[in-house]
C-alpha cells in the first residue's frame, strides 16, 4: 500500500497529477492528500473527486493509464 497525493495546480493541459509520497516529482506545496491505496489506479479515481482531469505520474504511477 502506498500513500498518494494529487497536485492542486494543473499542468499546461489542465490535468492534475497523482503521485506517491516518495515520488521525486511530488511538489512540496500545491498538493492534496488522497490517502493510502493498494494501486495507483484507485488513487487516480479518488483524485477525480476533486478535479475533472486527473492522471498518474509517468514516474511513480507508470502503470496507470493517462486517461482524462
Amino acid at each position: 500500500m502506498e500513500i498518494y497525493y494529487v497536485t492542486t495546480q494543473p499542468d499546461t493541459q489542465g490535468a492534475h497529477e497523482v503521485h506517491t509520497s516518495t515520488c521525486s516529482l511530488l511538489p512540496v506545496e500545491g498538493r492534496r492528500y488522497l490517502g493510502t491505496f493498494p494501486e495507483a489506479t484507485k488513487a487516480v479515481f479518488a483524485g477525480r473527486h476533486y478535479f475533472n482531469i486527473v492522471h498518474g505520474c509517468a514516474t511513480c504511477c507508470a502503470l496507470t493509464p493517462h486517461a482524462n
